[in-house]
């Protein structure tokens, strides 16, 4: 079978990617050096430990398993951190792709699937969220993927890299055979700190901010489900195995849920009620991020079929009732 690079293929959207591709009948060979990421979630394929800026131990790996393609996930992407150590993110995210894909080209892996976010563009209050929306990125997480974003056309223009950019909304839900699941260490991401928060694995769940220009005056979001996402992948992978030019492409429903909105959805899927908070604005965090693309859908035939609020949730849920990684 076809093999496939999959760096940070132990976190939570790499590991879901790794089961789609093994669905699709790749084998995923995961790159993670399990800073974030969880070794008992590389269960389809083989694993290899190492540091993105390692070019020596990236060469071996191209080397021994020679991938079709690669697919990169691995990046730090807390909005808080970014904001207080931003050097982290530009080392990190941009020093490593940048390693990774002169690694690629020099082992003439040429399609190349990029993990990028709807934080490159940044604040635009009623402006419906496209590809050609201007990216104004207001944090280092944000700006360090957009200029990721910009290598992989500089390396496309210099040595033929095609790639399929993603830039992700929120992203929810796991994987409903139980299998992998969403489990970080801190928890940042809204619905998995609600489960701890209903679970009574936190005191609580802290709302920031109930002053943004909202109807509830909390920040809105759009949700994506983690399976749909990396369906996309598995189609994104195939548009450059079928030679098509480099593209971008918003991955979002285009429906936004703001937060007391989705504490609200999480008590009726539960049953059970929510502890929460109000806490202060955090830095770096947008009004609303609402795709209005429908790119993906017209040009990859992609479509979302789990990518509901409460089956969102319910997925996720019934994950977190299964237990959490160990190692």
């Amino acid at each position: 079978m076809t093999n496939i690079l999959v760096t940070g293929g132990a976190g939570y959207i790499g590991s879901h990617a790794c089961k789609a591709l093994k669905r699709a009948g790749y084998t995923p060979v995961t790159f993670d050096n399990l800073v974030t990421g969880w070794k008992d979630a590389v269960k389809f394929g083989p694993f290899e430990q190492g540091e993105l800026t390692d070019r020596a131990r990236l060469d071996e790996v191209f080397a021994t398993y020679k991938p079709a393609a690669v697919m990169h996930f691995a990046a730090l992407s807390q909005v808080g951190e970014a904001m207080s150590e931003p050097g982290r993110y530009w080392a990190n995210n941009v020093g490593g792709s940048l390693c990774l894909i002169e690694a690629a080209v020099a082992a003439g892996c040429l399609d190349f699937v990029f993990s990028s976010t709807c934080a490159t563009y940044g604040e635009h209050d009623n402006v419906v969220l496209d590809e050609n929306t201007p990216q104004v990125p207001l944090n280092a997480y944000g700006a360090s993927k957009r200029a990721v974003e910009d290598i992989l056309k500089d390396f496309g223009a210099a040595y033929g890299l095609r790639s399929v950019i993603y830039r992700y909304f929120n992203v929810a839900g796991a994987d409903p055979e139980g299998e992998v699941g969403e489990f970080h260490q801190p928890e940042t991401h809204l619905i998995p700190l609600m489960i701890q928060a209903i679970r009574g694995e936190r005191a609580g769940l802290t709302v920031f901010g109930t002053d943004y220009d909202t109807p509830d005056g909390t920040c809105i979001r759009d949700y994506v489900h983690v399976c749909d996402l990396v369906d996309a992948h598995v189609l994104g992978l195939k548009w450059l195995e079928q030679g098509k030019e480099s593209r971008v492409f918003n991955l979002g429903t285009g429906s936004g849920f703001s937060v007391m909105e989705v504490i609200e959805h999480s008590r009726a899927v539960t049953n059970k009620d929510v502890p929460h908070s109000i806490g202060d604005r955090r830095a770096g965090d947008c009004t609303k991020l609402v795709s209005g693309s429908t790119r993906a859908g017209e040009e990859l035939g992609w479509e979302p079929k789990r990518s509901t609020l409460d089956q969102m949730i319910a997925d996720a849920w019934n994950w977190h009732q299964n237990g959490h990684y160990e190692t």
